[in-house]
């Protein structure tokens, strides 16, 4: 349950992450010179809401549907590029914090750590006889990060504390605070598109862009302190509580940043003020509490590891990997910890990096990237029972359907919403690439509102609150599927289908041998609107409204062009047999209705299943850090628990900070997710996973270890969670599962899938009858609030 290391971080993927979902950190740990770089969730570039939608595109769009009913798909390629609208803004970083010690001397036992169970990186070491200790963590009840630094004798301490800033910024202080004001990028390019001027920054009186003010107070037991211009300086301490308060001049994704300076300072200075009016032992028992109270829901064990405490955490991935059942545990856990870190109530969704970047222009924007990795990025939140932590992607889907209507109308004429592969702070739901700079492989993708919706319904299929159906998930998802119904047309055989329709970021060879990204009705398209369509359809027959319109999707989903298996005997990604750019390519995303959907099944559509699986044997086992993820999700659901684990070993390989082969995933020292360069998704993908390989409820039933490997014969998971709100602990022996408890938060009917064994059922000591469905699959009726204990016979 801890990372640990024997030497400080020498690169950012070494350091190690804190959060509290809006301010977060990576703790470097160098003994003489402790760095922590600083992010805060709502700095971004930009100044405010633009209006990125093209009327051109309406106009365009019969032109492009033209060209592919013809076939001439390199000439649609080009055409459709004129539909695309502006890039969207980048997360930015805030700054950085540097306390430079004066205790010189030769550094021992040195130890540097993160303990996943209290949310706390330490650092540890000893000079001469005096040991030197640091605690770190961000609170999320007090809105700080707390920095305690203790010696084991008095006037030990000496040092001195500053903050800079990448961006344009001044330092000032007061007799009790260390502050830094800057102010953001007014715009900032993508890291991918080359031009002259890719960082624009405004006058810092006059400037649109974002402010923001980082602000450090002290607390001391023994010595003394001042404040200059040069830093906030210590004298003969024994320990010392430094408090690190951000603010920036959000206002709203629909409202352009402040102007002024003073709001944000003054709300900073109340914020800081609250938290400095606690001992360090309130603030960090307040923290404990809140944290704890989310992470020891879950709780895991798959096998015994000599390694966990004998070897430091970057060695053991390199010496271990998989084999080390410990690491894979810690890794599950560390995908909970990152989410409870990065995605709190009240704070942006974790974005491509969770909350953590240090770069101008970092990769990919660090956006919200709708066509995988924003999902993926919560995939764990239902399963693993942070559903509050689900709260803020949530929330955000609200805002962009808010910007996503008018988009739908400008640029197609069509009802309902829409949004696109690329988001940012501001939401901005049109198509981006700059007016026709972009590749439309990935920039023309209308469906992301069709998978954000199967998260709202997955909120409500894992929680059964009806009032957030009625009230927050069905108008979104309503509007969306009216966007849907309006987008999709019959072609000649009657089909409904989409055009111009792509696979994301993977092309097709046309009959002529040139390479195409735009088509007819893509297997994920269909799959993403039969989802969307069959969720709406549930949830208006439980509100009991919208009779008429469940009629239509009905009958729409009826039409969908159907899926093609190949002459290989594979699942089509197209809606014809062509050849792939990459057969081994990083998206998988022909294959949604395995996993995350639940269109495909071994039981319901048994040829397109195996199709799948082929398809997915046809990617290989290699790829990116949340490639990898997708598929460990997908051999998952193919109860394929030796090919899921292989795939686990090939993510837990060390990658080095410089590598940058986006073939082959990983993870870095600190066990970030290795896209390459870092992305968090692949470690939120893995640890919904691993939960999947343990339990699985997507088709009408609760799978228990539907696919458990060899290489973890005994073993327990408590605390997951199954769709119908129900909580699922189970222990295994040997390979096969020895007892199962099942607690039905509001009762209902309960089916249970095993493999080759037969259970017993009870309930408060009383045997619970049950009727068996078909072999593997009994079924019993639950008890709101009651707990029942399944054990093998």
């Amino acid at each position: 349950m801890k990372l640990h290391y024997l030497s400080c971080a020498k690169a950012w993927t070494e350091a190690l992450p804190i959060g509290n979902g809006r301010l977060g950190a990576m703790v470097f740990g160098d003994p003489e010179a402790e760095h922590l770089q600083l992010n805060e969730d709502t700095l971004w570039s930009g100044r405010g809401p633009v209006d990125a939608n093209n009327p051109n595109a309406k106009r365009v769009l019969s032109e492009v549907r033209g060209l592919i009913a013809e076939g001439r798909y390199a000439e649609a390629d080009k055409k459709s590029k004129e539909m695309m609208g502006p890039y969207n803004q980048s997360y930015m970083p805030l700054g950085d914090l540097h306390l430079k010690f004066r205790h010189g001397g030769v550094v021992q036992a040195y130890e540097r750590s993160l303990d996943l169970t209290d949310a706390i990186a330490r650092v540890v070491y000893r000079i001469g006889d005096i040991t030197y200790t640091r605690e770190m963590f961000a609170s999320y009840p007090d809105q700080v990060i707390v920095i305690r630094i203790e010696a084991s004798a008095p006037g030990a301490l000496d040092f001195t504390a500053r903050l800079d800033s990448p961006h344009p910024y001044r330092t000032s202080f007061t007799a009790d605070h260390l502050y830094l004001q800057g102010i953001c990028p007014e715009h900032v390019d993508p890291n991918y598109y080359d031009t002259d001027h890719p960082v624009v920054y405004g006058e810092p009186e006059t400037t649109e862009a974002m402010r923001f003010e980082g602000r450090i107070g002290v607390q001391l037991e023994g010595g003394a302190y001042t404040i200059d211009h040069d830093g906030l300086h210590i004298q003969s301490a024994k320990a010392v509580t430094l408090l690190f308060s951000a603010e920036t001049s959000f206002q709203g994704y629909d409202k352009p940043p402040a102007k002024g300076s003073r709001e944000v300072a003054a709300a900073n200075e109340d914020r800081l003020q609250s938290a400095m009016a606690k001992s360090y032992e309130q603030l960090r028992q307040a923290h404990i509490d809140d944290y704890t109270a989310l992470f020891n829901r879950v709780e895991l064990r798959l096998g015994a590891s000599e390694a966990a405490e004998r070897l430091p955490t970057d060695r053991r991935i390199a010496e271990y990997g998989a084999t080390d059942a410990g690491l894979v545990e810690l890794l599950f856990h560390y995908g909970r910890y990152l989410l409870i870190a990065s995605s709190r109530a009240g704070s942006q969704p974790a974005n491509l990096q969770g909350i953590w970047n240090k770069e101008l222009r970092p990769p990919w924007s660090s956006n919200w990237t709708l066509n995988i990795n924003t999902e993926m990025n919560y995939w764990l939140a239902e399963t693993c029972h942070l559903s509050e932590c689900h709260e803020p992607l949530l929330g955000y889907i609200q805002n962009l359907s808010n910007n996503g209507r008018k988009t739908a109308e400008v640029n197609y004429g069509c009802r309902g919403w829409v949004a696109h592969h690329n988001a940012d702070i501001w939401c901005q739901s049109a198509p981006v690439g700059d007016y026709g700079q972009g590749d439309p492989v990935w920039a023309l993708w209308p469906m992301s509102a069709a998978w954000l919706c199967q998260h709202l319904w997955e909120h409500y299929a894992f929680t059964q609150d009806e009032r957030y159906l009625r009230e927050q998930a069905y108008p979104i998802m309503r509007e969306a599927v009216l966007f849907c119904l309006d987008w999709l047309h019959p072609d000649d055989n009657g089909h409904l289908v989409t055009s111009p329709s792509t696979s994301p970021e993977h092309k097709f060879v046309t009959a002529d041998g040139q390479m195409a990204a735009v088509s007819q009705a893509t297997t994920m398209d269909m799959s993403l609107i039969w989802d969307l369509l069959t969720s709406s359809i549930e949830a208006s027959a439980i509100l009991n409204v919208d009779e008429p319109l469940r009629a239509e999707m009905a009958a729409a989903r009826e039409k969908l062009k159907p899926m093609g298996i190949g002459e290989i005997g594979h699942l089509q990604e197209w809606s014809k047999d062509w050849d792939d750019e990459d057969v081994h390519h990083r998206h998988v995303s022909h294959l949604f209705g395995i996993y995350p959907g639940r269109q495909l099944t071994e039981l319901a559509t048994p040829e397109l299943f195996l199709a799948a699986r082929t398809s997915l044997e046809r990617r290989g086992d290699d790829g990116t850090g949340w490639s990898l993820a997708w598929k460990i999700c997908l051999w998952a659901r193919f109860q394929d628990g030796n090919r899921t684990l292989a795939l686990i070993s090939n993510l837990l390989q060390l990658v080095k900070e410089n590598e940058t082969n986006y073939h082959h995933g990983g993870v870095y020292a600190n066990l970030f997710d290795a896209h390459p360069p870092f992305q968090i998704d692949g470690n939120f993908g893995f640890t919904a996973g691993v939960a999947e390989m343990l339990v699985q409820s997507h088709a009408g039933e609760i799978s228990l270890l539907p696919a458990l490997p060899d290489a973890w014969p005994t073993g327990f998971v408590k605390g997951l969670r199954a769709r119908g709100a129900m909580s699922v602990s189970l222990s295994w022996a040997g390979g096969a599962l020895q007892e199962a408890e099942i607690e039905a938060q509001f009762g209902g009917s309960c089916r249970i899938r095993t493999k080759g064994i037969s259970l017993s059922v009870e309930s408060e000591g009383t045997n619970v009858p049950y009727e068996v469905v078909m072999e593997g699959i009994i079924r019993f009726d639950t008890e709101a609030g009651k707990l029942y204990t399944l054990r093998s016979v």
